[in-house]
């Protein structure tokens, strides 16, 4: 092993460390009858998010990997750029699913729908009326907890909340996700099997 790779291992290992102090520096603080705004809970939060950020990125550069952590106001290229106080806020939301059963999509849709001809689209033709129909009847949420009722299996989902400025009622409606802007990015919070599958092979390795 070169003295290089030595290096950034050793480097590696000093950020992981550095993260550990700041999550025991951050507890303290949080516990220490902390009132809210309390300045040294700020300063243990932003040292926190400032080791972490330093530890993915270095464990990125030295192994290719990542953590599962998101810190807000760390996303695209430059991080966040928008205001400390936003005067208002945008949630987008993405959720992706496959149509595992046809028939019972558009059975399910007949339902709710008495204009759809009973037992039309049997063989798969006529979903995009079924998607239609029920995603003007229920609400997204309910649906994703509803999915396999519905045919549909949860693949990957987001949730981004990013700062915004304040807009006129059907103004960006013609184009409404133009301005999904990743350094506007206050948090974000992902559902994926691949976390599970990492955790998995975590639980499996201890």
């Amino acid at each position: 092993m070169s003295d290089a790779a030595q290096l950034t291992i050793a480097e590696v290992r000093a950020a992981a460390e550095a993260v550990k102090s700041a999550i025991d520096r951050h507890l303290a603080a949080i516990t220490g009858h902390a009132t809210a705004g309390d300045p040294g809970v700020v300063a243990a939060y932003e040292e926190l998010a400032a080791a972490a950020i330093a530890y993915d990125q270095i464990l990125y550069e030295a192994y290719d990997e990542v953590t599962p952590f998101e810190v807000p106001g760390d996303e695209g290229s430059g991080g966040y750029t928008g205001p400390d106080q936003p005067e208002a806020i945008s949630v987008l939301i993405r959720r992706d699913y496959l149509i595992t059963d046809a028939k019972r999509l558009r059975g399910q849709a007949e339902r709710v729908d008495s204009s759809l001809v009973p037992g039309g689209g049997q063989d798969g033709s006529g979903v995009n009326a079924a998607i239609g129909v029920l995603f003007g009847e229920y609400e997204p949420d309910e649906i994703a907890a509803r999915c396999e009722e519905f045919g549909l299996e949860e693949g990957d989902s987001t949730l981004w909340v990013a700062a915004a400025e304040p807009s006129d009622p059907g103004e960006w409606l013609p184009e409404p996700f133009d301005g999904a802007d990743s350094q506007l990015l206050i948090c974000r919070f992902d559902v994926s099997e691949v976390y599970d599958d990492d955790l998995d092979g975590l639980d499996d390795e201890e």
